[in-house]
């Protein structure tokens, strides 16, 4: 049986003691280079890079194919694909298939016409101040309601807009102000460096009433269930029946989530402060924005030289058919889903993977159990919802019907705005009717996993059961420390501070007693100050606040894995492989997962939006609140991994 560990990347000068994750990947962040067209390199990353060839080869084989395919979605990802490629068609159209949506927005002589075009945005997945769209009922999770939450920037978060003593930032929104001109100046717009200022002031206008992303976390503060009638007074002189009627949905639905209600009381604002030709201006540049990388060369090239080199610090462009195959998996992603997992997921690794599951859902019902903080009383509702939760492994039992969209292959923007006028209508058609459980929220070829508080469900999709995550041919150890603690890290955002708020029906409810809330807060804080102490860039720390809800899943996950890993071992001691005992390489598995480099242009993007921290503290941060690592690796108190035992977190 293999370890599963890379001893390839090890740095052996570094101590394990003193900085674990640079002990296990040192050698590797030493001479791993991020590729030219990348802005981060890893263990993820390089997954995700493995599926695309794979995708090709299936696209490939559709081509050949195709004259005596019977498959309508077959046909359709061939003719998505080739439209993507087909730049000559694109050059020869040039703005051409935007020209409809200028002529709306030139249109406009009244600002009581705004809301049926933001209906018409919405509906075409184009920026716009606020988004819209159906989901589950927080508080009702077997029905679909209505939300609408705070949008319209084009930067990553509103501090890139409000923050002027940050000389980063500034300097970033500087160059978009560029980068709008020289877009609006290929548009043919005479007055681009003026339209830019224009752009910047209404969108900094948008940001100073926006939430920030901490606030956005609150799944009570969010939830606000309005009647028609009481958004009058919300918005005052923002007509949202005329919103309606445009979007689709009127007479369809009788309440509203709006997420962000002071917001939404700014934007009111906000439309009448500013002018009508300002408005024009800004939606023109958010049609031109939404589409610049379908367009012809010099439209593509400056929206990369912004969002890709300077926003990110990737300097190439990644190859075009990677592009194609990300469109696909975009606008057609099951009916491609459908085909890889066919071809690329070995129905043994699906029983390994439930065992797994399994194990670790054991490992958390003992360790509630034998929870010393929380009263019996929320202890029998957490194992509630621990009993009732769903797992989804690898792919769907049933598939998304694609036949409502029409997709050509010669027409690649056409294509986007049907793609997302098709699933805006998908979400509307579910008024009405319940929830459905068996839906996915994730491909089967996407590289992640994720929990769903409104359905109690687990997802594992398939491109991420592959190694370093899950290695069928290793060890127990490794696959415990890599998706085991991933298995765990899911489960556990059922009890993280946002998850812990929904029951086990995937209800917004109160089921903790107040007691516990008081111990769990405490733990909590414990855990942002922790995390707030880590810097990944000079002059820039991580918000704990904002990844607390990633932070007690990563640790809450890891110490049950290492329950669940123990079990298998039937008390018996652990193999040592490799110079390495069962715990030691259970640990050197999760670091490894977390091997990463990553850019300074988009870890300062990350540390402003990303609810994830850095990999680094993923894996750092994590090992130093588990009693079992400090027993694994003999870390004694003049070490610098070492955390005094009063001030380890442990929740769960």
């Amino acid at each position: 049986m293999q370890s599963g560990i890379s001893k390839a990347s090890e740095d052996k000068s570094v101590r394990i003691q003193d900085d674990f994750f640079q002990h296990v990947n040192g050698t590797w962040l030493k001479n791993e280079t991020i590729p030219a067209d990348k802005s981060m390199w890893g263990s993820f990353v390089q997954l995700d890079e493995d599926v695309q060839p794979q995708l090709q080869s299936l696209i490939d084989s559709l081509v050949k194919n195709s004259s005596s395919a019977t498959d309508a979605d077959a046909q359709k990802i061939i003719d998505l694909y080739t439209s993507y490629l087909d730049t000559a068609t694109i050059d020869a159209l040039a703005l051409k298939p935007l020209e409809g949506l200028f002529a709306q927005v030139d249109a406009l002589t009244d600002k009581s016409q705004l809301p049926a075009l933001i209906a018409r945005f919405n509906r075409l997945g184009i920026n716009a101040p606020y988004s819209f769209g159906i989901g589950q009922d927080a508080k009702n999770s077997t029905e679909y309601i209505a939300s609408m939450g705070q949008s319209g920037l084009s930067l990553p978060d509103r501090d890139y807009y409000l923050l002027d003593e940050d000389a980063k930032l500034k300097s970033t929104r500087d160059a978009y102000v560029k980068h709008v001109e020289k877009m609006l100046t290929l548009a043919g717009d005479k007055n681009a460096a003026e339209s830019a200022q224009v752009i910047l002031k209404l969108e900094t206008a948008l940001a100073q009433v926006q939430w920030t992303k901490v606030e956005l976390r609150d799944p009570i503060k969010t939830y606000n269930k309005l009647e028609l009638s009481k958004l009058a007074a919300l918005t005052p002189g923002y007509d949202f029946a005329a919103y309606f009627k445009a979007y689709g949905v009127d007479g369809k639905i009788s309440v509203v989530n709006a997420g962000q209600p002071s917001f939404f009381t700014g934007f009111a604002k906000v439309v009448q402060e500013q002018p009508l030709d300002a408005w024009k201006t800004y939606f023109k540049w958010q049609v031109l924005n939404g589409y610049a990388s379908y367009l012809p060369k010099a439209f593509d090239d400056e929206n990369f030289a912004f969002n890709g080199t300077i926003l990110q610090g990737t300097p190439e462009h990644k190859a075009r058919w990677k592009r194609a195959i990300d469109e696909v998996n975009g606008d057609l992603g099951e009916a491609l889903g459908r085909y890889y997992a066919a071809k690329y997921f070995p129905p043994e690794h699906k029983a390994r993977m439930e065992k797994l599951v399994s194990n670790l859902l054991v490992a958390y019902k003992h360790s509630i159990e034998k929870l010393d903080w929380m009263t019996p009383a929320t202890k029998k509702q957490a194992q509630l919802k621990l009993s009732t939760m769903v797992t989804k492994i690898a792919y769907p039992a049933k598939w998304r019907d694609y036949s409502a969209l029409t997709i050509k292959k010669d027409d690649l923007i056409g294509n986007a705005m049907r793609a997302n006028e098709y699933s805006t209508d998908y979400d509307i058609n579910r008024l009405g009717h319940p929830v459905d459980r068996e839906e996915w929220g994730m491909t089967p070829q996407t590289v992640n996993a994720q929990y769903n508080p409104q359905m109690n469900d687990i997802t594992f999709p398939a491109a991420i059961l592959r190694p370093p995550f899950f290695n069928p041919d290793a060890d127990d150890a490794v696959n415990y420390g890599g998706i085991g603690a991933v298995i765990g890290h899911e489960i556990s955002h059922a009890f993280d501070d946002e998850g812990s708020q929904f029951d086990e029906k995937g209800n917004l409810r109160d089921w903790w007693t107040k007691q516990d809330h008081k111990k769990f807060a405490v733990k909590t804080a414990a855990l942002v100050k922790q995390y707030n102490a880590f810097s990944p860039l000079k002059g820039y720390n991580v918000n704990g606040e904002l990844t607390l809800g990633e932070n007690i899943a990563d640790n809450s996950g890891l110490a049950i894995a290492m329950k669940a890993y123990r079990m298998t071992l039937n008390g018996k001691p652990s193999p040592v492989i490799d110079g390495y005992t069962g715990e030691q390489r259970f640990y050197i598995g999760f670091a490894q997962v977390w091997q990463m480099k990553a850019r300074d242009e988009i870890t300062l993007v990350l540390l402003k939006t990303d609810p994830h921290s850095p990999a680094e503290f993923r894996a750092n941060g994590t090992v130093r609140n588990q009693p079992d690592f400090y027993k694994a690796f003999d870390v004694k108190p003049s070490d610098k991994m070492f955390l005094a035992p009063k001030d380890r977190v442990i929740i769960w």
